[in-house]
């Protein structure tokens, strides 16, 4: 008798997303996915997802996947492969890679990845491959750095109030993220305190996004100002008598520094600066010294500016200052990453990694293809890469440079993927992966505080490989250094991950799906102490010698750390709008596209429309723009061709581009991050993608 598919199963979301969703995966009868949904019974994310991942099938099935090895029969760029078969691809790759290595060195090897899964096993056991060969080590910088620092600074530690929380607040304060496109799970616990509760939803942005238009209140800001905002809020506070002076002097570093600090950064001071009228600063601040419940739910997207740690720090203080941490339902979070503290050697093979390796920025990919020998940190070329879970052809800044470096026929590129994205039509040999669904992992939330299993759902086709495999085989081939990691499958990591970290076995998460590793309230809400030292937190942080996730090894500082501002204030390191370059571009997240994840299905094409800038009508007409027009937008880095749209609900001096659309979207073929910059932020790195000085013309 054949055996009949089951119904549904369960399995996490891969995606690049604070919520890492649960998920109940449903079939059709003759064993393909039919839809997805939210886990119901997940306390996060109850029921609810995103409507790209909900149409993931769209994807899982897509007529231009790949699913066979390509190598390079044209010049690079021009699109043109041959079918090759595995076993021929996985030993040229050796063959090129240990080439590499005899002539330049171990170092000129770059195995290049991020977060295309967020997956702990097929993302990162690259590193196992870097570790034990001495390839030139990776220093991420694409995404969190600001924020993790920002945050941090203030608390000591990536972690804070139970995200559910949310749900019993009086007051959710929104700032510099857009959940309805990004993380939709936090609008259903807002919007659970919000018809419960009658909580209040404030949010504020630098434009009026889909998640401002549900708020009660929404605070429309200049970009990279989010720290004057901050601080003319606490302003008020002290003023007002709303301080929590008990709290402040029990848990806080130097209130009295603080508010004598913030005397002159009253709400007229700050409105200058934002944008903003007075009167909404003054009101703000009055309903968050009002509400002591309130929870300050603070994003990516304001941090992703020259000053963005400085604006997360502030950001944060606020809660400090009004003692919200105190309350259920009060407090600020960011992200939950430091509750883990997984074991992951097997994975990783820690164990081997040579400190003395150097370890190369990302974000400067550009640079270091084009043989920047600061970028290359005095080492050799870089002469071969594995690239997985990324593509820096679109993602990376200085995208011209991206191009031009990969365009090097010198550089022998692989790229592991599962269509032919922008990178993948670059490299010299090409090799299909798997997505999510047909193979095994486990993940961790960033945005909630479980850790999930994501298994295998379905077969995938006679082609694709995993992570894993691609890892494992070419290990094999370059004579990599002997670990144990290397002959153990997705499963088998996974149980050795959990039984020694600490968390039962492979058959226990299982049976369970998920762990919830919420810490206790007096944990998560600091009523113990900080993560400091002395157990409080700092509203003077020592930038450059605090602590963060992403503090690079060595200690290494970036950017100008020395003028960062010793309390929280606003700090004008922002790539500032001159006579020149009078606009100031955000490259925000569209919501049906997750960075250049999702951009290929024609669902998540139709809804989005076309890539497109937005501006003030009275701002466009001073430049002879109308709506709908064909503009070029552009800075010393290049100019891209797009459309425009007029609205009125974007900060004055403000464009906003949403979605990182395919580059042969645009009509040269140039990407919108061919106008973002790669100079590392201070203190310790990343990059300010929201933090583009422009100009704009009619075509």
């Amino acid at each position: 008798m054949t055996q009949q598919p089951p119904k549904s199963t369960f399995t996490a979301c891969p995606h690049d997303c604070p919520s890492t969703c649960a998920l109940d995966v449903h079939f059709y009868p003759h064993g393909d996915i039919r839809r997805l949904n939210g886990a119901k019974d997940n306390a996060y994310t109850q029921g609810v997802i995103c409507a790209k991942v909900a149409r993931y099938p769209e994807r899982l099935y897509h007529p231009d996947r790949l699913l066979n090895p390509l190598r390079r029969a044209g010049k690079k760029g021009e699109g043109r492969f041959e079918e090759i078969s595995w076993e021929a691809a996985l030993d040229l790759i050796a063959e090129k890679f240990l080439a590499a290595e005899a002539e330049f060195g171990a170092e000129s090897v770059w195995p290049y990845h991020y977060a295309g899964t967020m997956g702990l096993v097929q993302r990162d056991s690259i590193h196992r491959l870097r570790h034990a060969k001495g390839y030139s080590r990776q220093f991420d910088s694409f995404c969190t750095n600001m924020a993790w620092t920002g945050y941090v600074a203030g608390t000591g530690k990536l972690a804070g109030p139970d995200p559910r929380e949310m749900a019993v607040s009086d007051q959710v304060v929104i700032w510099g993220t857009n959940p309805v496109a990004t993380q939709v799970n936090v609008m259903t616990h807002a919007i659970a305190a919000r018809k419960k509760r009658g909580a209040r939803i404030v949010v504020v942005d630098v434009y009026e996004t889909e998640t401002m238009k549900q708020a009660d209140i929404g605070l429309v800001l200049k970009p990279g100002t989010d720290a004057a905002l901050a601080c003319a809020i606490m302003h008020v506070l002290f003023r007002d008598g709303h301080a929590d002076r008990a709290y402040l002097e029990k848990y806080t570093d130097c209130p009295a520094d603080l508010e004598a600090h913030l005397k002159t950064r009253t709400p007229v001071w700050a409105a200058e600066i934002t944008g903003l009228h007075a009167a909404q600063i003054e009101e703000l601040a009055r309903l968050i010294g009002e509400v002591k419940k309130t929870y300050f739910r603070l994003g990516y997207g304001f941090t992703r500016s020259r000053n963005g740690a400085v604006g997360m720090h502030a950001a944060a203080s606020i809660a400090a200052v009004t003692g919200a941490w105190q309350y259920e339902g009060g407090g600020a979070f960011h992200n939950n990453g430091a509750i883990y503290q997984l074991n992951k050697e097997m994975i990783e093979a820690g164990s081997l990694r040579d400190p003395g390796v150097r370890i190369l920025d990302q974000s400067l990919i550009g640079r270091i293809l084009k043989g920047d020998e600061t970028a290359l940190l005095g080492g050799p070329p870089v002469k071969a890469m594995l690239i997985q879970n990324t593509n820096p052809a679109s993602v990376a800044p200085e995208q011209e440079l991206v191009k031009q470096g990969f365009a090097r026929e010198d550089l022998f590129t692989v790229v592991h993927e599962q269509f032919m994205t922008e990178t993948a039509a670059l490299a010299d040999i090409v090799l299909p992966a798997t997505q999510f669904l047909e193979h095994d992992d486990i993940y961790k939330g960033g945005g909630h505080q479980y850790l999930m299993l994501g298994p295998k759902a379905v077969e995938p086709p006679e082609g694709p490989r995993e992570n894993l495999f691609v890892l494992n085989e070419i290990a094999k081939r370059v004579e990599a250094k002997s670990h144990p990691g290397f002959d153990m499958s997705a499963r088998e990591h996974i149980d050795w991950m959990l039984t020694n970290s600490g968390y039962g076995t492979l058959a226990d998460l299982e049976a369970g799906k998920w762990i919830d590793l919420q810490p206790d309230f007096e944990t998560a809400h600091y009523l113990n102490g900080f993560s400091h030292a002395d157990g409080k937190f700092r509203f003077r942080p020592d930038w450059g010698r605090s602590p963060s996730p992403n503090k690079p090894e060595g200690g290494v500082v970036f950017g100008s750390s020395r003028t960062m501002p010793e309390l929280p204030d606003q700090w004008d390191s922002i790539e500032s709008a001159d006579a020149e370059h009078p606009f100031r571009l955000v490259t925000a997240p569209a919501r049906s596209f997750l960075n250049s994840t999702f951009n290929e299905t024609d669902g998540s094409r139709k809804k989005e429309g076309r890539p497109e800038v937005w501006l003030r009508p009275e701002e466009a007409a001073r430049y002879g723009i109308e709506d709908g027009a064909k503009v070029r937008m552009g800075n010393r880095r290049g100019a891209v061709t797009l459309h425009a749209r007029l609205v009125a609900t974007v900060a004055p001096g403000t464009v906003i581009s949403e979605g990182l659309w395919p580059n042969e979207a645009f009509e040269d073929g140039r990407g919108i991050n061919t106008l973002t910059g790669a100079d590392p932020v201070a203190p310790y790195g990343g990059v300010a993608y929201h933090d583009t000085a422009v100009w704009l013309r009619a075509v």
